[in-house]
């Protein structure tokens, strides 16, 4: 495996003289996973707003701070895990193009990149709070060394591990507005993020069930199989079920469309799994998924910055 990737970066020169530089950077730091997580950043920002009547023009130099800051390190997470998971990648037809793996970024200017990005990140984020600070701390170390250094590669519980990381951007949004974390909505927003991660990557991780299991990723369906996995996916979506009636310490308008939203994943999973392949079946569970968080987000944040302004 070491010497495919060695390798690699020894051909580096001739591949970096074909990628832009900014494709490069682009694919070591996610920024696909960047932009999801921006949008829990902005709903727990959102959310903050709305909560505490405070006008968004109040907070301008706060937002800013806890955008900048948050995508540097959310960035840096990810190319420290890139950085981590080059051997497993390499392995993997869906990672086995990252930069990381065909050197076309070499080691050093990597671990030199993610530092740089922790370092600014965790700056720019303490100009907003020093709350917002310790959670994106938080979220990175959670990231990188519970998850993607201990977890990933030993446990089928490593997405719940990894979650608590994912979970945190809405934490730093929240944060950057005011210190006070005990209103029941964040709690919800938390919780949402924290079980929809489930879900979401156990479909992935059937989608991709011979990729991992060539890897030796221990993933829940590589281990336990469908069945185990199906049933799992049902609790936490129940799970989800439940949560949303947090959302009516904001609204009820957003606890309803929490509620309807859980209820038509439920119904779609249970329904879809007696009449479907376990890889098709995984592959709505993965569509519903994304219009899940997306529309449940955007109604948060739309619905809290209109309520703020006006």
């Amino acid at each position: 495996m070491n010497v495919k990737i060695d390798k690699h970066m020894q051909n580096a020169s001739t591949v970096i003289s074909k990628e832009p530089l900014s494709q490069i950077v682009s694919e070591t730091i996610k920024t696909g996973i960047i932009k999801s997580n921006l949008i829990a950043m902005f709903a727990g920002l959102a959310l903050a707003l709305y909560s505490n009547e405070i006008h968004p023009f109040q907070k301008l130099p706060e937002i800013l701070f806890a955008m900048i800051g948050s995508i540097l390190t959310i960035g840096a997470a990810g190319v420290f895990n890139n950085v981590y998971d080059r051997d497993i990648d390499s392995i993997m037809n869906r990672t086995k193009n990252r930069p990381t793996v065909k050197g076309t970024i070499q080691f050093k200017k990597a671990i030199l990149l993610g530092v740089f990005m922790t370092l600014f990140g965790l700056m720019t984020l303490a100009l907003a709070s020093p709350l917002a600070a310790l959670f994106g701390f938080l979220g990175l170390f959670f990231y990188v060394v519970p998850y993607t250094m201990w977890s990933k590669r030993r446990t089928i519980y490593n997405t719940e591990i990894g979650s608590i990381s994912g979970a945190t951007p809405p934490l730093i949004g929240w944060a950057s507005i005011t210190p006070d974390m005990t209103h029941p909505g964040l709690l919800g927003l938390f919780a949402v993020i924290v079980l929809w991660q489930m879900p979401h990557f156990y479909a992935i991780a059937i989608r991709n069930h011979d990729e991992y299991k060539a890897a030796g990723v221990p993933m829940l369906p590589v281990i336990k199989g469908f069945k185990r996995t199906f049933i799992q996916t049902n609790v936490y979506l129940v799970a989800l079920i439940v949560v949303s009636f947090l959302f009516t310490s904001i609204s009820l308008f957003i606890a309803i469309v929490a509620f309807v939203l859980s209820v038509v994943w439920l119904i779609l999973s249970v329904f879809r799994y007696k009449k479907m392949s376990p890889e098709i079946w995984a592959k709505w569970m993965f569509i519903f998924s994304l219009n899940y968080i997306t529309i449940l987000f955007g109604t948060i944040i739309v619905y809290c910055l209109i309520g703020s302004i006006f």
